[in-house]
């Protein structure tokens, strides 16, 4: 029996009548604010969408005024929106019910550690699996942080909905409630009117620990270990999910991240956290009320309970609270010292508040860990097993995951401003005059010489330092603090972008020695490669051979239990290559160093650097790491998770559990799994890939990089230009002038794509590569056939592109085409559409289907509920960059493009 995706177990009843509620409490609200005669325009809108009449749509939203335009869109941007926490309220359910009720679906974490525990090697698996979502702040988060406070009221209160329908809630407040947190969200500012800096990243992603991240990950770890000990596996020491983050350490191209950032995204987490720790003791401190009256506790909570400063006479026989007064103490003075401030939510009294200098501190996450097992061994002497399970589980998880970190700061900068400083470095300490001028072979032995043999610190001398010299060096200088004050986990990896050479990597590893964060015997921080471009993955495979096997680098290792992390871009290089060329590349590259890693005995680890869409190597989890090719997951594993794909992922704790469980047993079942198909077939179908990757690849270079019409055409066709200017990101949407294709970001690339409704990245070049394929042979279709049912990688990628196109939609495309100024230019968009037609044919030709998404009934319910909304949407940025483009649009209505933009992201769900 297959087992379903829980995705495809929603209730799509339950979702319609959710819905129906929304918009009829939006359709209210509006009519009310603006008046009849407006709201009947946007009646007739919807009316003309769903006939699918986009010619009398186009007519009808201009004969709109600036003023009306900014209604309307605000009406068919907040639609979806309220669409999609309907979905999310219903998986929410759908979760917590199927688990309650041990129903299984696809990737169930029960499942899963059922099937492990029968390996002879299970508790090995089981104990050092780790999957690390990295939250990373992208130019694709389009949301306020405002408006996502709004949503989260209105998701809350769907989740009553069932309450109200048994009469348990009263309906007209509930109903009340529900239209005021509309009311307020359509007239909310859904844009920014400021660009957002650093600071405002790091404490909008943050945002999301408290409400969902880590009740999630408590709550997902405590059950692994359950299920594991239901087998009589302990797997006690286990961290099955851990957490990553990218903002304030990831500077690659983006000026405004600086040493002071670094430092406050440390010092904020490390807030978050203790703020967590602080509520927690304060529940067990109001909770835990024993008396020594009717118990005994042990020696050590007596011993506990006798440092505290807690002289209340009321607590005289309660010597755990007593005990619980005494952590809170040194919790508090732990964070004053680390972090600098003193908490304002703890319970101690003002007194002892001014004496914390009277009480120690935690040296370590570990040292506050021992004293709540104090506590917890002293319950369960005395038989209360319940008390434990109910309020000691989750803080003791956290402690385990957290730490006093809360999550593993990546830094990254490109190799080009490494090799820059270190040039700097080399010439003020007079070593070498001309470091860029070298050869590789000259530049990786002078390199190791200085690693090796010069204990010297570069930077200590009074030559004068250039602005970027003197920057870096105090970010390194910062990691180095930060590490020695908050721990090791703090920061692990140093990621080099555009990584093409051994030299790359060993510049990144003299720029950390500069602090003492490596030397010959040790790596207090990882040297990390990024491969990007698709040449960059071709040749990734010699310099890992030649890296690796330096014995300075075996040094290295050896202290990081022979772990070598790996990132893979994703982004750039489908950019690079197009969508087969990039996923094909990306799939060789890992089986290719993987095997590299075993022959030195290495476990090589991949960092993949995945965006929402599937031209930034997106799409469903689940399938997304099972498809990872055979052998290349030993057991840890990394991902980004970037832009709107964090709120969708990671809003509310239930949908957080359920994504975090999608990681995890995807990975332990590529991790146990066996390979299905035969090696003789696998061959035969890499071979097969070869060549269709060959034909995609010049396809798609063909018309991006040797027409002359295409970047004319992107620059005109698409909302680039608009998104540039949407106060999005700290990041700038190119590295230089808007229209050098070559310093174009990815991201926007991608994002642009999205909004004008083509998703280039995701399918261009498939449609023309396999027909080549296929017309070579009779029987090669066949055989695409065998790699669709067989080959989960082959699966995967077809049913991305499957997706894709689904979201995609060339009439409203070729309104965007319509925008070019010259016939050459639109030109690009019949070349486009064919290629487009085409890859719809081959593809359902492939799969068997006769229509596209027959494996998502769900996902095709919910874009058909959802399509005539934001397709009204494009039409209306259409219009609006018309006039915009005709220096008609000023003042208030300069909101309306990046209204429509937030909308057409919200609609289609995985934008960036």
């Amino acid at each position: 029996m297959t087992v379903k995706k829980l995705e495809n177990s929603s209730d799509v009843k339950v979702v319609a009548e959710e819905v129906k509620i929304l918009t009829n409490l939006l359709n209210e609200s509006t009519e009310q604010l603006v008046g009849k005669e407006l709201f009947g325009k946007i009646e007739q809108l919807i009316q003309i969408s769903a006939k699918q009449d986009y010619q009398e749509l186009e007519k009808q939203i201009a004969d709109l005024d600036n003023q009306e335009m900014i209604v309307v869109a605000r009406y068919f941007a907040t639609l979806p929106l309220l669409i999609n926490i309907s979905e999310d309220v219903e998986l929410a359910s759908k979760v917590n019910v199927l688990n309650n009720t041990e129903q299984d679906y696809l990737g169930k974490l029960e499942d899963t550690i059922n099937v492990v525990a029968q390996k002879s090697n299970a508790k090995e698996i089981l104990d050092h699996v780790n999957v690390v979502p990295v939250l990373t702040a992208h130019p694709t988060q389009v949301q306020r942080k405002t408006v996502l406070e709004i949503t989260d009221r209105v998701h809350n209160l769907l989740r009553s909905y069932r309450e109200v329908k048994n009469g348990t809630i009263n309906r007209q407040e509930w109903t009340e409630q529900l239209r005021a947190s509309i009311e307020i969200l359509m007239q909310t500012d859904i844009i920014r009117s400021e660009k957002l800096k650093v600071s405002n990243e790091i404490t909008n992603v943050l945002a999301y620990y408290p409400k969902a991240l880590i009740p999630a990950i408590t709550k997902f770890t405590s059950r692994y270990k359950k299920l594991a000990q239901k087998h009589g596996l302990d797997v006690s020491d286990a961290t099955p999910i851990t957490m990553g983050m990218w903002i304030g350490g990831d500077r690659d191209g983006n000026p405004y991240v600086t040493a002071e950032t670094l430092r406050l995204s440390a010092t904020l987490q490390s807030q978050v956290i203790f703020e967590y720790y602080i509520k927690q003791i304060n529940q067990l401190y109001r909770a835990i009320s024993l008396s020594t009256s009717y118990m005994k506790p042990s020696h050590e909570v007596m011993h506990l309970s006798e440092l505290s400063n807690d002289d209340s006479p009321f607590r005289t026989n309660e010597p755990y609270r007593r005990a619980f007064y005494y952590i809170e103490s040194r919790l508090v003075k732990t964070e004053r010292d680390l972090v600098g401030i003193t908490n304002q939510n703890s319970f101690l009294k003002e007194k002892d508040l001014k004496h914390l200098d009277q009480i120690p501190s935690y040296n370590n996450a570990q040292e506050f860990k021992a004293d709540l097992e104090i506590i917890k061994d002293s319950l369960e002497e005395n038989r209360d097993q319940a008390v434990v399970k109910s309020y000691f589980t989750e803080i003791l998880e956290a402690i385990d995951v957290f730490g006093f970190y809360l999550a593993t700061i990546d830094m990254r900068q490109d190799s080009s401003v490494n090799e820059a400083c270190v040039a700097e470095l080399l010439k003020s300490a007079e070593i070498c005059d001309h470091y860029s001028d070298l050869s590789e072979e000259e530049k990786v032995s002078l390199l190791l010489k200085e690693l090796k043999n010069d204990p010297r610190c570069l930077h200590v001398n009074n030559q004068p330092k250039s602005e970027l010299l003197e920057k870096e060096l105090k970010i390194y200088q910062t990691a180095r603090e930060l590490k020695d004050r908050l721990g090791e986990d703090v920061i692990k990896q140093h990621i080099i972008s555009h990584t093409e050479s051994v030299s790359d990597m060993l510049e990144q590893a003299v720029m950390l020695k500069e602090y003492d964060l490596l030397d010959k015997q040790k790596a207090r921080i990882q040297v990390v490669p990024l491969f990007e471009t698709v040449e960059d993955l071709n040749n990734s495979r010699e310099i890992i051979k030649e890296y690796l096997d330096l014995d300075i680098v075996k040094n290295w290792l050896d202290s990081q239990n022979h772990y070598q992390e790996i990132m893979l871009g994703y982004s750039d290089s489908n950019k690079d290559g197009g969508y087969l060329a990039s996923n094909w590349n990306l799939y060789k590259a890992q089986k290719n160093l993987t095997a590299i890693g075993e022959d030195r005995g290495v476990k090589i680890t991949f960092m993949h650097g995945r965006g929402g869409t599937v031209g930034r190597g997106g799409g469903p989890s689940y399938e997304a790491i099972t498809a990872q090719p055979f052998k290349s997951i030993n057991d840890r594993i990394r991902m980004t998770e970037q832009g709107e794909i964090i709120q969708n992922k990671y809003g509310n704790r239930d949908t957080a559990y359920y994504n975090l469980e999608m990681l995890v047993s995807a990975t332990i079942d590529r991790i146990d799994s066996k390979q299905i198909v035969s090696e003789d077939h696998i061959a035969e179908f890499r071979s097969s890939m070869d060549e269709i990757v060959k034909e995609s690849n010049r396809i798609y270079k063909k018309l991006v990089f040797e027409n002359p019409n295409f970047l004319s055409y992107f620059l005109q066709a698409t909302p680039i230009k608009e998104i540039s200017n949407l106060n999005i990101g700290s990041r700038p949407a190119s590295r230089k002038k808007l229209s050098d294709f070559s310093s174009l970001r990815a991201i926007p690339w991608v994002f642009s794509w999205s909004q004008s409704r083509v998703m280039f990245p995701g399918w261009f070049g498939v449609g023309s590569a396999f027909k080549h394929f296929i017309d070579a042979d009779p029987n090669n279709l066949k055989e695409l056939q065998q790699m669709y049912q067989g080959w989960p990688f082959f699966h995967a990628l077809m049913s991305n592109v499957d997706m894709v196109l689904s979201k995609s939609n060339m009439e409203i495309a070729k309104q965007y085409a319509d925008l070019c100024q010259d016939e050459q230019a639109e030109s690009v968009f019949e070349i486009i559409n064919q290629e487009w037609q085409l890859t719809k044919e081959v593809i359902l030709q492939i799969e068997g289907h006769q229509k596209l998404l027959s494996d998502a009934p769900t996902l095709q319910t919910s874009l058909a509920a959802r399509m005539p909304y934001f397709n009204i949407l494009n039409y209306v940025q259409l219009e609006m960059i018309k006039r915009d483009r005709q220096d008609e649009v000023h003042g208030v209505y300069e909101s309306i493009i990046p209204i429509t933009i937030n909308g057409v992201a919200a609609g289609l769900r995985n934008s960036g």
